[in-house]
């Protein structure tokens, strides 16, 4: 029982950076290799041009989110500059907010809350408590 109590803390953290990586991970995967970028740009580039928005914002914010998606996501799994990754998947998640604000102000939040709460609880957590990852591996002074 000591051990759970003595590692609870670390193990939190693993494990809501892996599941948050593996969500991000899975969406990033989905959009580059499943949708394809050119396809998931049309999507939002209907609605987004109606408001006068550029479709070189729309591709650019579609190939951002969708490669930071996939290898910070990635990276989040493996524990490697886990802490760049998480400001970039917040910055997504801004993007997201602001074209889904854009399409409808009363959107859907139930897939981006739960990833910010993520984001947030682990760039809170004290940097000594993120001992299970390639981080702290080959980063530790």
């Amino acid at each position: 029982m000591e051990i759970l109590t003595q590692y609870h803390q670390m193990a939190a953290i693993a494990l809501a950076r892996i599941f948050l990586g593996f969500l991000f991970l899975f969406q990033g995967y989905d959009a580059v290799f499943h949708i394809g970028i050119k396809k998931v740009t049309d999507t939002y580039h209907e609605s987004f041009k109606l408001k006068g928005i550029p479709r070189m914002i729309t591709s650019f914010s579609a190939w951002y989110t969708s490669y930071t998606e996939l290898i910070c996501g990635f990276l989040l799994v493996l524990g490697l500059f886990e802490f760049a990754s998480l400001y970039l998947l917040g910055i997504n998640l801004i993007l997201a907010a602001i074209g889904f604000g854009m399409n409808a102000p009363l959107w859907d939040t139930r897939n981006v809350y739960p990833r910010l709460l993520l984001i947030l609880f682990l760039l809170m957590m004290p940097l000594h408590s993120h001992h299970w990852s390639l981080d702290y591996l080959i980063f530790k002074s």
